[in-house]
């Protein structure tokens, strides 16, 4: 379980990283735009995760199928796997550059971004769409890699992505020595490079051949019996993730209507809950890969225990991590906007003592859910998540974030809290508990294991 979640662990920390320093360098070389450019790096934060997780249904699937056969013994079929995730990710991933390029303006809008706050996310936005290609070779390659058991790939091209956005936007900020100085701009060039040698990378090493995984060409033809079964286990992880998409930028078009400043918190705020989030995504990647091999070896008890053992260990780590961030809020803030009396500064601080108390519960969500996908579990995951945000998070954020609230279709007007984002991030809380309970309990059942691929 260590030797896979500590190397996820450091390129979960490293992916943040790239985020992170995206943010100070906005928050400290912009800061004559107010909040204009942390509105706009909010919302940029959720695409750079989106991107990546609009190929969920592919990553999957290919991680269920890798990991279960691996487990198995036959290599040969998960080389197969791998190809084929290539295959179907990289068509869908020209469809989706084509779209963000026809469209990339319109979605910004939709979001509730104004003024100067929108130019600045379509100049950013404008710069990464033609690296939506490579950002899948990425995404893809660490999925197939993860499901034959190797995590540590993954991490030691992230550190190629971290240094290099690092260094790039930097220079090119800064201006240093011959490099010119473009402004806001390169930010996002240098999260744009970053992505593009990471992506490379992944592609040639998989190219060569690693963890018994080789892409070739003649191998890039369909198998539609891999790509039932890949699409059997993906698709409703798929619809999971994009159900879980959809509601967070509706939860993020609602904050952002809030105005600037609540949508400057709202997004710090998450990039800082993110370090607590990180040791979920590590040992959600371990309990995935476990239980698929496990269950491939026919060994449903051992797949059990590995994924308790992924919870215990993780979410204690995000429990301390939710203590930290009740106590030194501010401090943490601080790090990214450097004046402690800062407005954001302190609205973010007292949105991370919101969702402290919530960290168990994510926690118990996101470990677990890892051990159903690497089972091929993936329905009731998303019957969870649907539940958990249309029932509860969407409605609640509504009544608590807003005045007055009129029901759709009913003429009714009823008086909200108006508590602003500080509503939106209780209600984020109580999804969570709901969500913890329901995964819980179907994790008790058993039924999970007994999914057949």
């Amino acid at each position: 379980m260590l030797r896979m979640a500590i190397p996820a662990l450091a390129e979960e920390t490293l992916v943040l990283m790239v985020t992170w320093t995206d943010w100070v360098l906005a928050s400290r070389y912009f800061a004559e735009d107010g909040d204009a450019t942390k509105a706009a790096m909010g919302l940029m934060a959720y695409l750079m995760w989106l991107i990546p997780s609009m190929f969920s249904v592919v990553a999957i699937g290919a991680t269920a199928l890798i990991a279960r056969w691996v487990g198995a013994g036959d290599f040969k079929a998960a080389k197969k796997v791998a190809n084929q995730a290539y295959l179907v990710a990289g068509i869908f991933s020209l469809g989706l550059m084509a779209l963000t390029a026809s469209f990339g303006e319109e979605f910004i809008a939709l979001m509730q971004l104004k003024g100067d706050s929108a130019d600045f996310a379509i100049r950013y936005l404008n710069i990464i769409t033609p690296l939506i290609p490579l950002i899948m070779c990425s995404q893809i390659g660490a999925a197939c890699l993860r499901g034959a058991g190797d995590t540590t790939t993954g991490f030691l091209v992230k550190i190629v992505v971290v240094v290099v956005n690092i260094l790039v936007s930097t220079l090119l900020i800064t201006g240093w020595g011959l490099f010119p100085q473009v402004g806001w701009e390169g930010i996002a060039i240098g999260t744009a490079a970053g992505y593009a040698i990471g992506g490379s990378i992944i592609l040639a090493t998989l190219i060569v051949g690693r963890a018994g995984l080789q892409l070739r060409l003649k191998s890039l033809k369909p198998d539609w019996d891999i790509l039932s079964k890949m699409f059997r286990i993906g698709l409703p992880g798929g619809f999971d993730i994009g159900t879980l998409l959809f509601s967070q930028l509706l939860f993020l078009g609602l904050i952002n209507s809030l105005g600037k400043a609540s949508a400057a918190a709202h997004g710090l705020a998450v990039q800082i809950e993110a370090c607590a989030f990180l040791p979920g995504a590590a040992f959600q990647i371990a309990a995935a890969t476990m239980a698929g091999q496990f269950l491939g070896a026919k060994s449903p008890d051992r797949a059990t225990k590995s994924v308790l053992l992924c919870l215990y260990i993780g979410g204690t780590i995000m429990t301390f991590g939710g203590v930290c961030m009740y106590f030194f809020g501010i401090h943490l803030a601080t790090l990214f906007t450097g004046d402690p009396a800062d407005l954001t500064s302190l609205n973010v601080a007292a949105l991370l003592k919101i969702v402290a108390f919530a960290l168990p519960s994510l926690a118990i969500v996101m470990i677990l859910t890892g051990g159903f996908h690497g089972a091929g579990d993936t329905f009731w995951p998303f019957v969870f998540t649907a539940i958990g945000f249309f029932l509860v998070r969407i409605p609640l954020a509504i009544f608590l974030a807003f005045g007055l609230v009129e029901i759709p279709y009913t003429g009714i007007t009823i008086q909200g809290l108006q508590w602003g984002v500080a509503g939106a991030w209780y209600a984020m809380a109580a999804d969570l508990i709901v969500r913890s309970i329901l995964v819980g309990f179907r994790f008790a059942s058993g039924q999970w294991r007994n999914i057949k691929i």
